[in-house]
């Protein structure tokens, strides 16, 4: 199962754990915290799972530093599990050749 979660609307930790729980089934037990996190992802979910971090920004970069590096150590250690993240894309308007 892949799960995206959009950055677009998030700007804390708040945000983020509300979109998560949105997009997974938590145990009711669930805090919002890294702790949290780290446990259901390596106990209570089923995998194989893959989340996509999509349209971060380079603040959210530095806001997540310490999620996104949990998640890959997470990745590392547990088989079915998979972690990607991407930053928001801006359209290249020089590139873009126009007819007159």
């Amino acid at each position: 199962m892949t799960v995206y979660i959009d950055f677009t609307d998030i700007g804390d930790d708040e945000d983020f754990y509300a979109q998560l729980k949105e997009k997974l089934t938590l145990p009711e037990h669930f805090g919002d915290n890294m702790d949290a996190l780290n446990d259901v992802l390596t106990g209570d979910l089923a995998m194989p799972l893959h989340l996509e971090f999509v349209n971060m920004s380079v603040d959210q970069l530095e806001i997540f530093e310490d999620m996104l590096t949990m998640l890959e150590e997470i990745e590392e250690e547990h088989q079915g599990f998979s972690f990607a993240y991407y930053l928001e894309q801006y359209e290249d308007n020089e590139n873009t050749e126009t007819e007159e």
